[in-house]
């Protein structure tokens, strides 16, 4: 049985007490908790090296949850293989989420294939991707990410180990918990798991590409730049969130 989402009191009060035990926490740590919490359909939103990290992290310590991916139509043809090889590496289902065809058809009907290059990026990543978590999200009682206080100093530098989902949790009587197991490790600090666990990686990577999202909005970012410069490169540089993470641009005024 699925385990039912926390009544909002009941998960603000357990939020701030699991705040204060994984405040120095590793993350096997902050996995175990949140299994302890909410069992196996905590939910791991997987496409990255992070979360790839994340995986390996949960079955070392020895933590089953449910994985999900969210195909958008545009992943890079290494990402695919890459999904596959996860699937098979770690010996587990990966569900996968698409855009709901009718919106996606009269997007691209209207706006064509590359409205995002004008428009922004919002209303694209809404319907490929935003929609389609909200769906994955739906029945988890609580979800991990991979975020990191390095990945974006303008938007996820104060990106907490636990909180209260408000952007996909709803404004019921029931709240979605978040966790991010790696906010405190850097980026050189995920690939050394991953090379020592010798765990599958998007091949992208030796080929400059750090943050990997849709092939239309990715691309290898230089010696020096930040990570996420490879993303959305043609908008305002300290705004690079696709909606998936949109609690993190509260308070930023554009």
């Amino acid at each position: 049985m699925t385990p039912a989402r926390l009544p909002r009191d009941r998960a603000k009060s357990l939020v701030a007490s699991l705040t204060v035990e994984l405040a120095s926490a590793s993350p096997m740590a902050v996995l175990t908790a949140a299994h302890r919490e909410f069992g196996a359909q905590t939910a791991i939103s997987f496409s990255g090296a992070e979360d790839v990290a994340l995986l390996g992290l949960a079955r070392d310590a020895n933590v089953p949850l449910r994985v999900f991916c969210l195909d958008t139509g545009r992943l890079h043809p290494e990402t695919y293989r890459f999904l596959e090889a996860c699937r098979g590496h770690f010996g587990i289902a990966i569900e996968v989420f698409f855009p709901e065809p009718a919106a996606l058809q009269a997007l691209v009907t209207a706006k064509g294939l590359f409205s995002f290059m004008q428009d922004g990026h919002k209303e694209c990543c809404g319907i490929r991707k935003v929609e389609p978590l909200r769906r994955a999200l739906a029945t988890a009682p609580a979800w991990i990410t991979g975020q990191r206080h390095d990945q974006s100093p303008d938007t996820r530098a104060d990106v907490p180990v636990v909180q209260l989902d408000e952007v996909f949790g709803g404004n019921g009587d029931t709240a979605l918990v978040k966790f991010n197991p790696l906010a405190n490790w850097s980026s050189a600090k995920v690939w050394k798991y991953i090379r020592a666990a010798e765990l599958p990686y998007n091949p992208l990577h030796e080929r400059g590409f750090v943050s990997i999202g849709c092939e239309p909005c990715t691309r290898p970012v230089l010696p020096g730049q930040h990570e996420r410069e490879g993303r959305w490169w043609w908008e305002e540089a300290t705004r690079k969130e696709c909606g998936l993470h949109a609690s993190n641009l509260a308070d930023r005024t554009p």
